[in-house]
């Protein structure tokens, strides 16, 4: 039969407790020359120790067994001495403990396994570059914002919309017919229709709003023909790089829903303004670095890619449109969002503006006016852009304008269950606290070089 020592097995600072729990509980003897137990009966003792102190110790468990515990070995330390050469047991097959370990040259695969494929050096790339350069993705967000963003792109803010857009939302003859009662359907669609669920998720019911609301602007190139010289490109991309303090920038990836034109968008500010923007200050943010949250890399390739090939009939960038539904990258904060829409807005601007004048930095002749809207199924952002220069490098000369509508709620409240509070119904059950406005501004965005301006807003 096979004895096992106690010693061994609970440990000597532990011997005493133990051998009384098994002389009483077992009735062996315990004698001078020490105590013998079976197996059996050292397994009884383990179990005794465990109840009472509630720990387990497996290296005990694995000497129970038979079984060495597994121990994790540092790795060995290779020692070289020149000029001799170590014995190592390459020539017996087998591993000897008294004989060096061999090393073999790395095996190459004659064939590409993907799962253990493993890239080059970033040095030894054909696009590196000792400089870095900080890159603007779809996942980023920054910690300034806004503020942020108005630097990158040397660019001014104005609050509000420009008048000729205020003016085409407030025109009644622009309005499509039953239009408040069209656009709550749209809204109950996205948040209760295309779903079974009591509380759809954002990524559900924003894309398909948005997606609703552009279909219905579409209801009126009947009305208005030169609206139908237009394209809808979803998952549009876009890269374009620029320096700015000495740095270079890049804005590259998914921007969202691209609508594009055959023509360009009307420019918003007149020279004189445009001129005026030489005494604008361009607000700081020291010390925080102008590149924080950005991806800093040094394997990257300066171009101007829109997105479309050469001959692509809608060329001209018109609004871009952005659903924060946090599938991908998560929830953008409202700052965060706006800052993305800029960067983006800026972005397709750029490009347009170096295919057309080339990368010359300069002042445009003709600025370059982009839109961009946004919305996490409820409140929605409006931005107007207009590019003036492409010479971002300091801070002095023309700026870029950026006309900002922030926080616009398109309704309040779309429940599937009312709310209650105190046996009372705070918010009911169904749409509640449509915003007109919000949808007319929409609306706005989406005539805008396609429909005439009104008469009064350009005196």
């Amino acid at each position: 039969m096979l004895f096992v020592l106690l010693e061994i097995l609970l440990g000597i600072e532990e011997v005493e407790i133990s051998m009384m729990c098994a002389a009483v509980l077992l009735g062996v003897n315990i004698s001078e020359s020490g105590l013998i137990v079976t197996q059996a009966a050292a397994s009884q003792c383990l179990r005794l120790h465990w109840a009472a102190t509630g720990l387990r110790s497996f290296s005990r468990t694995h000497a129970c067994a038979g079984r060495n515990p597994a121990t994790h070995r540092e790795a060995e330390k290779v020692v070289e001495i020149p000029g001799l050469q170590p014995i190592t047991y390459v020539d017996k097959m087998h591993f000897v403990p008294w004989l060096a370990k061999p090393t073999f040259p790395k095996w190459k695969r004659d064939w590409h396994d993907p799962h253990h494929y493993k890239g080059p050096k970033y040095e030894e790339m054909e696009l590196y570059k000792e400089k870095p350069c900080y890159i603007f993705n779809q996942k980023t967000k920054i910690l300034e914002g806004v503020k942020q963003a108005l630097w990158l792109t040397k660019s001014k803010l104005i609050k509000g919309l420009p008048e000729h857009i205020v003016a085409l939302a407030e025109d009644p003859a622009n309005q499509i017919e039953n239009q408040d009662a069209r656009v709550q359907q749209a809204i109950q669609h996205a948040r209760f229709w295309d779903t079974r669920d009591i509380r759809p998720k954002r990524e559900r019911f924003c894309p398909v709003l948005m997606r609703d609301l552009i279909h219905l602007c579409g209801t009126l190139h009947t009305r208005h023909p030169s609206l139908s010289q237009r394209g809808l490109a979803e998952n549009g991309r876009v890269a374009v790089s620029w320096s700015r303090d000495a740095e270079n920038f890049q804005v590259r990836g998914l921007c969202g829903t691209l609508l594009s034109s055959t023509s360009r968008l009307p420019v918003a500010a007149e020279k004189v303004e445009v001129l005026d923007t030489h005494k604008h200050t361009l607000e700081s943010f020291s010390p925080i670095s102008p590149a924080i949250d950005l991806q800093c890399t040094h394997v990257y390739e300066i171009k101007a890619d829109s997105g479309f090939r050469d001959g692509y009939p809608f060329p001209h960038a018109h609004t871009l449109y952005i659903t924060d539904s946090g599938v991908l990258h998560g929830k953008f904060k409202s700052e965060q969002l706006r800052a993305k829409m800029i960067m983006f807005a800026f972005a397709n601007a750029l490009v347009r503006a170096k295919l057309t004048y080339g990368d010359q930095p300069q002042v445009l002749e003709e600025p370059i006016v982009m839109q961009a809207v946004a919305t996490n199924g409820r409140i929605f952002q409006f931005i107007v852009l207009q590019l003036n220069t492409t010479d971002l490098a300091s801070d002095d000369g023309v700026k870029n304008i950026i006309w900002m509508d922030q926080d616009q709620l398109l309704y309040d409240y779309a429940k599937c269950l009312p709310l209650i509070k105190k046996k009372v119904i705070t918010v009911p059950a169904g749409l509640s606290g449509y915003k007109p406005d919000t949808f007319k501004k929409f609306l706005a965005f989406y005539l805008h070089g396609g429909v005439s301006v009104p008469l009064e807003s350009q005196g």
